[in-house]
């Protein structure tokens, strides 16, 4: 491909990705997914906390 043909399309393309990038905008989490990755958090703390401790049985 002729070097100028090929920087013509780049530039093409590049002006094209830069129009899609400025049209997206992110959509904010919803509870749901807030929800879920507190519960990962949550679950990821408790995992590092390590076993409890371990109770005798007693007799009476």
């Amino acid at each position: 491909m002729h070097s100028d043909i090929h920087h013509l399309l780049h530039t093409y393309r590049s002006a094209e990705l830069h129009r899609e990038a400025a049209e997206f905008s992110p959509v904010r989490p919803g509870l749901r997914h807030r929800m879920g990755w507190t519960m990962v958090e949550l679950g990821l703390r408790l995992a590092q906390a390590g076993p409890a401790p371990a109770r005798a049985a007693r007799t009476v």
